[in-house]
């Protein structure tokens, strides 16, 4: 084991059966043997991402170690159920607040992120299991230790994770510069799931579909669009400024 990675069948089996999270786990083109085929297996019953690849970059992921075709990639942190986590919110009484990120890739950007969502009392974070972040040091560097406070909830896909939400009468809310509404403008104050996508290619057409509502940050300059990790900040804090002002109505009531 080299800090985050895993080399060899057994060490990697045998984490596997210890519970512990992984990132992803690349597996050498062709060939195969019982113990890889048990490590597929129950790498695809926990939803862990699995890529065949040439020996050669192994070779250089182990530094030429005996890696037996496998490396493997540990988080630096325990991935959260997100059944889990509603199931926890609902039985304290508190007003859900979750961030779900769609094809964020980016170590800085997630872990800018995940500092905003500490700070915002933000209560998960969920990524799907392919194209999304990796729970590295990096990261962990980057939140400014807010990874240890914030559960991130990995699902298969973030479309299972919207589902499963919906069913807390959570509202989903995507970010989007398509959107005819200021964020400002929507009802933030209540149960609500921000979705937010990369800057690239947005929030999957899938997704959206099936949000309630959305809204975008109104730009002023030349520039067309915000870092996520700003754009991350600018709406979990209006949803922090509207509930401070809805408790503040409430006791003045």
């Amino acid at each position: 084991m080299d800090n985050n990675k895993i080399f060899g069948l057994r060490p990697v089996l045998e984490a596997l059966k210890a519970g512990k999270s992984f990132e992803k786990i690349l597996i050498r083109e062709g060939g195969g043997s019982d113990l890889l085929y048990q490590i597929i297996d129950s790498a695809k019953k926990k939803n862990i991402t699995l890529d065949r690849v040439p020996a050669e970059r192994l070779d250089r992921l182990s530094k030429n170690a005996n890696h037996q075709g496998i490396v493997a990639f540990l988080s630096s942190v325990e991935y959260s159920d997100l059944e889990d986590v509603l199931e926890n919110i609902r039985l304290a009484g508190k007003t859900p607040f979750l961030l779900l990120l769609d094809k964020i890739t980016d170590v800085r950007n997630f872990g800018a992120i995940a500092r905003t969502a500490e700070c915002a009392g933000i209560d998960a974070i969920v990524v799907p299991a392919k194209n999304a972040a990796p729970l590295n040091v990096d990261a962990m560097k980057t939140s400014a230790g807010a990874l240890n406070y914030v559960p991130v909830c990995k699902t298969p896909n973030l479309r299972t994770a919207i589902y499963l939400i919906k069913n807390y009468d959570i509202k989903i809310i995507a970010a989007t510069e398509k959107s005819g509404q200021n964020y400002f403008d929507a009802d933030l104050s209540g149960a609500v799931a921000i979705i937010l996508g990369s800057e690239e290619s947005g929030i999957s057409a899938n997704n959206l579909e099936l949000t309630d509502e959305t809204v975008k940050i109104p730009l002023q300059g030349n520039i067309d669009s915000l870092n996520v990790s700003a754009a991350a900040a600018v709406i979990a804090f209006e949803c922090v400024r509207q509930r401070s002002a809805l408790v503040a109505n409430t006791l003045s009531s």
